[in-house]
């Protein structure tokens, strides 16, 4: 662990990166070449004074931390191995919270603007939302080990499926399954990816039934009514969109034609917004 090192490395990433790259307007008064501490603390979910604390070398980040500032730094896969080591942390696998946001991925979910939009793994762990896709969805950062999950969360606990009605959950079930069964045929040796199906297969009666009917298939996309407790019920197409590995999914949610989802991703929108300012 060299905290002053990561410091120093925060610094000249943060010198590097133009403003406008981050959806930041360069004001004529602009006294600096890249970003303000401000604006990373803010692409990172961070505060601006616990930011200045790691900049000085006086606070050790979590790895959703490191993950969180790589990602607004725009680190390459070197480049946060690098960050994670002087951290002291492992540098962890292609899974979970605190995965790599493959760079293409992040670049088209900062385009999607009007669109919710999340990045997810192939075990459906969020890594990534954009705006609207929190204000949909809920956010899921807190989630740690195997419930950040969504597919362990759904065969383990209740309220996990509470986003769709209840007429819908056998689909999603089926289709969960299937999906997961795909994972284990590309990447089964993996130690992430037996946890969760020996873990489902222990606790989940439900989910031991489905697996034993050994189907299999990808989840490319799927047409879903979500449930929001301020907007009503959305009825959505699920456009997917897969890394080269197939171990991440970028994933946009459209309304259909003939419905009125399109008024209520607009007052969701409002809704996001009112949310995010009443957070301290």
């Amino acid at each position: 662990m060299d905290l002053p090192a990561l410091g120093a490395f925060l610094r000249s990433r943060r010198d590097r990166i133009p403003s406008t790259d981050v959806g930041i307007a360069a004001g004529a008064r602009r006294r600096v070449p890249g970003l303000r501490r401000d604006e990373v603390a803010l692409l990172a979910g961070a505060s601006t004074d616990y930011y200045i604390q790691l900049e000085r070398g006086e606070a050790q980040p979590s790895e959703q931390m490191l993950a969180s500032l790589a990602r607004a730094l725009r680190l390459t896969h070197d480049e946060r191995d690098y960050l994670f080591r002087l951290a002291g942390r492992p540098t962890g696998g292609d899974s979970g919270p605190a995965a790599h946001v493959q760079p293409g991925m992040l670049d088209l979910l900062q385009r999607v603007e009007n669109t919710p939009a999340i990045v997810i793994t192939d075990l459906h762990e969020t890594l990534l939302q954009n705006r609207l896709g929190r204000a949909l969805r809920g956010s899921h950062a807190e989630q740690q080990g195997l419930r950040a999950s969504f597919v362990y969360r759904w065969f383990t606990e209740p309220a996990a499926r509470e986003i769709y009605p209840e007429e819908d959950h056998p689909h999603h079930s089926r289709v969960f399954v299937e999906d997961l069964r795909a994972v284990v045929g590309r990447r089964g040796h993996d130690q992430d990816v037996r946890a969760v199906v020996e873990n489902l297969l222990r606790y989940s009666e439900e989910f031991s039934q489905l697996w034993e009917r050994h189907d299999v298939s990808v989840r490319r996309g799927d047409r879903k009514r979500i449930v929001h407790s301020e907007v009503g019920v959305l009825d959505v197409n699920c456009l997917t969109l897969f890394s080269e590995d197939h171990r991440q999914r970028l994933i946009w949610f459209t309304p259909p034609a003939g419905t009125r989802t399109h008024e209520q991703l607009k007052l969701l929108g409002a809704v996001g917004v009112q949310q995010m300012q009443s957070q301290p």
